[in-house]
């Protein structure tokens, strides 16, 4: 199969951005001159909850989504309503310092993305939603510091990958009492499937294909509460993987090779942004959408989110008449092509740009999954899976290669999608042990979603010795504390998904010293 030929690339893009037209208009022209329809509500409107993200010096975004029958499409009349909004320095709201309204529009499910600015840097605020004579939760979120003031520290978490059947979201209530000021939410934000063994409740519709199906399964999964309270809790940087779409589709391939696939694509991606505290600036004037993106914590951090499944060549060697993934061996020739990437060519001069001109003291690679390379021995050899980045060696020996050479200060990779914590060293050439480390790596486990069995997780870190420590048998999420001489991680994890109550624990802790990697 390999990489499209360029006129084919050509087509699907302009093909999608057609599909996209309708729905990019309503994101990026929420105030349109139409008038507001005054309403009054028959359940609470904010039943999605409220949410902040995009932390900068001087604002955030806001949004909301009014729903007050959030699993009956929402619940709303075909008419834009006014949303008011309020943004205080003390959760009393005793202090505004900021307020202005909205329309919410029905061709953007009633969602509001508010672009805040005018605040101070390296600030705590608290904001919430008002319409229809009704008050939204009030939530808390930050501004980003400014050089020098307000970026001595900075506590993150790591989140990915959470599959409502599979558990209740009890990570997500521990995560809202850690006193973290930015998530960092890599990807599996919904499932499009049902999978996994025992769960705890149901998709209440089927797999999603269409624009209504999707907002279907974003208001489901957003009525939980322990999610709610993590959004409350602080702004969150976002970016997406494969289950917001179809499973392990790859730029304009589905799995299952679906003729249909680039409208279902169009739909979820719609969708997604509806649902985000993305900026509008995501959708651009063609039609599309850019998510990856570069945000700065002062001095101290630059965080480069990454977008590893819009741009990416098809997964190597897939079983007949599949897209898709697959576990290979030494005689899978197409994984070795220097072509190939996971990032495309633009964003590959965007992060080689960023991480040649940053001068911060942390460097973070925020992407969707494990970055070292994890081949485990089999009857046949050394195996693969293809969907992740060992499907991709060339591309991944351009990234550690572009780092070795332009040295930005203390680069860290964060990832998700495999339902495992990792913990790694990464060297200048991934293949090589023997040459230098030129990165560290924390790739968490997931929020919900069932790991691999632990004997096969065993094996890839019996085969890779830069694994400095591979669990698939705990959900969870990691909180990492970054200060001017260290960098401190945590894995964070729980007892059982199956139970609500469920208490967190430590799994282990590691140091990335200034200069030194990991301790």
């Amino acid at each position: 199969m390999g990489i499209a030929r360029p006129e084919s690339r050509l087509a699907r893009r302009r093909f999608l951005a057609q599909a996209l037209a309708l729905g990019a208009a309503a994101f990026v022209r929420p105030l349109r001159l139409r008038a507001a329809t005054r309403v009054r509500f028959v359940a609470d409107p904010f039943s999605l909850g409220v949410a902040s993200g995009c932390p900068r010096p001087d604002g955030v975004v806001l949004w909301t989504r009014l729903a007050p029958r959030p699993l009956d499409g929402g619940g709303m009349d075909p008419e834009a309503v006014e949303v008011g909004w309020e943004v205080a320095e003390d959760p009393a709201f005793a202090r505004i310092v900021r307020r202005g309204t909205q329309l919410a529009q029905p061709e953007a499910a009633h969602s509001v993305h508010v672009e805040v600015d005018g605040l101070e840097p390296a600030r705590e605020y608290h904001y919430r939603f008002l319409a229809g004579g009704e008050a939204s939760p009030a939530a808390r979120t930050r501004t980003a510091p400014s050089a020098g003031r307000g970026d001595e520290r900075l506590r993150m978490a790591l989140a990915s990958c959470q599959q409502f059947e599979q558990g209740y979201y009890v990570a997500h209530r521990h995560l809202a009492a850690e006193g973290v000021d930015l998530v960092a939410f890599v990807g599996d934000y919904i499932y499009e499937s049902s999978w996994g063994n025992d769960p705890v409740r149901r998709h209440a519709t089927a797999e999603p294909h269409t624009l209504d199906e999707y907002r279907a399964r974003y208001a489901q999964y957003k009525t939980d509460r322990d999610l709610q309270a993590a959004h409350a809790c602080a702004p969150w940087i976002v970016t997406w993987d494969d289950h917001e779409v179809d499973n392990d589709y790859a730029a304009d391939r589905s799995e299952d090779l679906d003729p249909s696939f680039l409208a279902r694509r169009a739909a979820a991606y719609r969708a997604y942004l509806e649902h985000m505290p993305l900026r509008p600036s995501v959708v651009l004037a063609s039609g599309g959408m850019r998510i990856y993106d570069r945000h700065g914590w002062g001095g101290l951090a630059t965080l480069h989110v990454l977008d590893d499944r819009q741009y990416r060549s098809h997964e190597a060697c897939p079983k007949p008449l599949r897209g898709g993934s697959a576990i290979v061996g030494p005689d899978c020739a197409e994984r070795l092509e220097e072509g190939r990437t996971m990032l495309g060519a633009a964003q590959e001069r965007w992060l080689d740009d960023g991480l040649s001109q940053s001068r911060a003291a942390w460097n973070v690679i925020v992407q969707q999954t494990l970055m070292a390379p994890a081949g485990r021995e089999a009857a046949k050899g050394l195996v693969h899976w293809t969907d992740g980045w060992d499907g991709y060696p060339a591309a991944r020996a351009r990234l550690l290669a572009s780092i070795a050479q332009r040295k930005p200060r203390n680069p860290v990779v964060l990832g998700g999608d495999v339902h495992c914590n990792y913990v790694a060293d990464l060297h200048a050439d991934p293949e090589r042990p023997d040459t230098p480390v030129v990165a560290s790596e924390f790739c968490g486990t997931s929020i919900t979603s069932q790991g691999l069995r632990a004997d096969i997780v065993r094996k890839i870190a019996a085969a890779n010795p830069h694994i400095r420590l591979a669990d698939s048998e705990h959900r969870g999420y990691t909180v990492l504390d970054f200060d001017r001489r260290r960098l401190e991680a945590r894995l964070r994890v729980v007892e059982s998904v199956k139970a609500r109550e469920s208490p967190v624990s430590t799994l282990a802790t590691f140091v990335v010293e200034d200069g030194r990697g990991i301790a």
